[in-house]
Parts: C-alpha cells; sequence; structure tokens
C-alpha cells in the first residue's frame, strides 16, 4: 500500500467492510468512496471482489475524472458516478451507494419516501427523493457519468440542497447516499433503509397513512441539527 494514499485508503476500506457488516450489500454488489480533496482523489472499492478477500491495499486511487491514479485492480462499475459527484459537490467527502432491499424497493416503485415519522425527521425535513428513470439517451450514452447528472437534476427539479438531503434514490436503480466522510456515508445509507422499509411498513398497515405534521419535523430536525441543538452528549 502506497504510504501516500495510506490513511485514505483504510478509510475507504474500513467503510466499505462496514457497508457488509450492517447487511447493505448482496455479494459483491455495492460500493463506498472516500474523498482527499487536498490531494484530488478518491478512494473506492475495486470491482466484483467479494468483501471477505478485500485488503485496504486493494482499495483504487482516482482522480475527479475518473483516470486511475494508483491501483492495480479494476475500479467498481460506479466509480463515473462517484467522480462527478465529488466533482459537483464540494462537500461532499464519502459516497455510498447499497443494493440494500428497501431502499432498491421504493427506488424501483419511482416514489420518493414520505416523511411519515420522527425517525425520519430526526435527519432531514423531506420527503427522501427519487430521481425519475434514466433517459434513453443518456442510458445510451456515459452511463455511470450520467448517473450523476440524473441525481443533481433531480436535486435542481425539487430545490432540494445537498448539504441538507444526503441521500437519493436512483428510479429503478437504487440509493446513493453521502456525507462529510466515509464513514457518514455508510451512517446515511443504514438510515436510509431503516426509513424505507419503517415507510413500506407504515403503508402496508394503513395506505392512508398521513405525513408526520410540521411542528414535530421541525421539533424532531431542530434538536439535532438546530442552532439550539440539544440531542447528544
Amino acid at each position: 500500500m502506497s504510504n501516500h494514499y495510506k490513511e485514505l485508503q483504510r478509510e475507504c476500506y474500513e467503510a466499505n467492510m462496514q457497508l457488509d457488516a450492517l447487511k447493505l450489500v448482496v455479494y459483491t454488489f455495492g460500493n463506498v468512496s472516500a474523498v482527499d480533496r487536498d490531494k484530488g482523489v478518491f478512494a473506492i472499492k475495486p470491482s466484483g471482489v467479494p468483501y471477505a478477500e478485500l485488503k485496504p491495499e486493494d482499495m483504487v486511487i482516482l482522480d475527479f475524472d475518473a483516470n486511475i491514479i494508483e491501483g492495480k485492480l479494476r475500479p467498481s462499475s460506479d466509480t463515473k458516478t462517484h467522480a462527478f459527484l465529488y466533482k459537483s459537490w464540494e462537500k461532499v467527502g464519502g459516497i455510498s451507494h447499497t443494493h440494500a432491499i428497501y431502499s432498491v424497493a421504493w427506488a424501483q416503485s419511482q416514489l420518493d419516501i414520505p416523511i411519515f415519522g420522527t425517525t425520519h425527521a430526526d435527519h432531514l425535513t423531506s420527503d427522501i427523493p427519487c430521481a425519475p428513470p434514466m433517459r434513453d439517451d443518456l442510458i445510451e450514452g456515459n452511463y455511470e457519468y450520467n448517473t450523476g447528472i440524473q441525481i443533481l437534476d433531480c436535486f435542481k427539479e425539487k430545490e432540494l440542497s445537498y448539504e441538507e438531503v444526503e441521500m437519493v434514490l436512483v428510479g429503478n436503480h437504487g440509493p446513493f447516499t453521502w456525507g462529510k466522510n466515509a464513514d457518514k456515508a455508510v451512517y446515511n445509507s443504514k438510515v436510509l433503509e431503516t426509513i424505507a422499509e419503517m415507510a413500506y411498513l407504515t403503508r402496508q398497515i394503513n395506505p392512508n397513512a398521513p405525513r408526520l405534521k410540521d411542528s414535530l419535523i421541525k421539533k424532531h430536525y431542530e434538536r439535532k441539527h438546530g442552532k439550539n441543538a440539544y440531542y447528544g452528549q
């Protein structure tokens, strides 16, 4: 493992191991990347390698144009999506993509996940957005790069901030999450999957379940994230 990127590779590796430990991936599906803004590079899991066989030095180092800087293995097939998001959103420090069951089910339904309860409101004040399925011309083009465009277009259309909403469903595909680092991206993946499952069960129990009222959304979000937040130590 190169000393130049050793810590970045280790951060990326540990985040990918956590993704597997949290049962958010199926076989070799899913990936996490971690960025080093000062060096202008990011590390990402190699494509198709079983998690049990991964080592920190296997993490591939690339620039924001998805050019390989260091690594002997082929990077994740989603690498160009990660690169596009890093290049477009300068405050993102880590990105996670999973094939978690409930998150994918909502993506396949092509529906936003409604904000039904306080677990959701603890993390964001809006529905979790679902980007429309990719247009045929984008599918036929640079598919993984265009997935990044698909995500950005969704946020522009819904007038959402990537700093406030750190997760998205890509229609008929699956979830992407991000955060200040790779650990936070994985945290957001688990949160998204949990909220997706809760929302699914809510709809099963009561198809007409109402959205959480605004006063509770405000209270639960601000007690964690507001200027007078008091959750935690």
